[in-house]
């Protein structure tokens, strides 16, 4: 959705002339610039969050060359959406399935190192069988 599409939508809905609209929609959005040019932190609250970082300068490394490069500290901006949005928009919830599946690997882990430990354990006990079978066999004849 544009803005202008955004602009025709709302005048519609509020039957108010588009021009009015317009302006309110341009006076919100120089209104958030403002704030977040300080420094502030614009919060919606149903919506999200807007929120300016401060990245500290780091060297990188260029993919093509291997090469480092300075990256310069910059301000960035982050957006945090709300619980309403994320869950109206579909996203996964974080909660309790990364738990889960963490939970997993481990059990799996210790698992394999408990095959792999029995495996040690009775290798040796076979070539124990398999040497007293050669010595049986040698003295039989």
């Amino acid at each position: 959705m544009t803005k202008n599409e955004l602009v025709r939508e709302l005048a519609e809905d509020f039957e108010l002339p588009r021009k009015t609209v317009s302006e309110m929609v341009e006076s919100i959005l120089d209104k958030m610039t403002e704030v977040l040019k300080a420094g502030d932190k614009v919060q919606l609250t149903p919506f999200g969050q807007f929120k300016i970082r401060d990245r500290a300068a780091r060297i990188a490394r260029n993919p093509q060359t291997g090469e480092p490069v300075n990256v310069p500290a910059k301000r960035v901006l982050k957006f945090i959406p709300g619980k309403p949005l994320k869950e109206a928009v579909g996203a996964p919830k974080r909660g309790g399935s990364a738990k889960k599946a963490t939970a997993k690997k481990a059990t799996s882990a210790k698992k394999t190192v408990a095959k792999k430990t029995a495996a040690v354990k009775k290798a040796p006990a076979a070539k124990k069988a398999t040497a007293k079978k050669t010595a049986a066999k040698k003295s039989k004849r």
